[in-house]
């Protein structure tokens, strides 16, 4: 699936890529209403409906991923939150052999994440992945989301690379599409983000059940 040759930098997402995207949609879609509904007094349905139509008004940009935002929004300690159910949060299989593997073979990684640095500390605290990656750049350093086309402009200044010898694996097709218009040559997805959901629709790119499928051989 994928020819390791010509490719020298790979950029990889974190939520729903390398980890299972289960605990963010647990956290998000369960326990954020659960917390409103009790601090606000008003029914857990009340409470979704009413959180879900601003997550729909914000989705796609920096205040969407934005912990800060969300607590000033609901009124919540959403990092304190996440840092109580940090247990929950998993790496999906294989990734740590993948990791490894690429690593072995000289290639320079890059996690390029939306997350909010506050949930990055959580997650890399709790996984101990930080230790594989050359560099980590978060969205809200560069003021863009990846879905914007902007960010993969901003990001060559911040990262220099060879978009045509660049891999970017990512859950988000909006992502995968930005990056693709921004040049970036080698375009990856994720079939099932959460472990508990069902396979996304891959659109036009390539996607891989587990990281094992594509590890480079020795």
């Amino acid at each position: 699936m994928i020819d390791w040759n010509p490719i020298t930098s790979v950029f990889l997402d974190m939520d729903g890529t390398l980890l299972d995207l289960h605990f963010d949609n647990y956290f998000w879609l369960e326990v954020v209403p659960q917390c409103y509904s009790q601090k606000n007094g008003c029914d857990q349905a009340r409470a979704k409906q009413e959180i879900y139509e601003r997550y729909r008004a914000v989705k796609g940009t920096l205040q969407w991923y934005c912990v800060d935002y969300w607590a000033a929004e609901l009124q919540l300690d959403i990092a304190g939150l996440k840092a109580q159910l940090a247990h929950l949060i998993c790496v999906h299989p294989h990734v740590l052999e993948f990791l490894a593997g690429l690593r072995t073979h000289g290639k320079r990684l890059v996690l390029v994440t939306n997350a909010h640095q506050k949930s990055v500390n959580i997650k890399l605290a709790t996984t101990n992945l930080a230790q594989h990656f050359d560099r980590i750049i978060i969205s809200h350093e560069l003021g863009e989301p990846k879905e914007s086309e902007r960010f993969w402009s901003l990001l060559s200044q911040y990262e220099p690379h060879d978009p045509a010898a660049t891999l970017l694996i990512d859950d988000n097709l909006a992502v995968l599409r930005a990056a693709g218009a921004s040049g970036i040559a080698h375009l990856l997805t994720i079939k099932r983000p959460d472990s508990h959901g069902h396979e996304i629709d891959s659109g036009e790119f390539k996607a891989i059940d587990h990281f094992n499928q594509i590890m480079p051989q020795s």
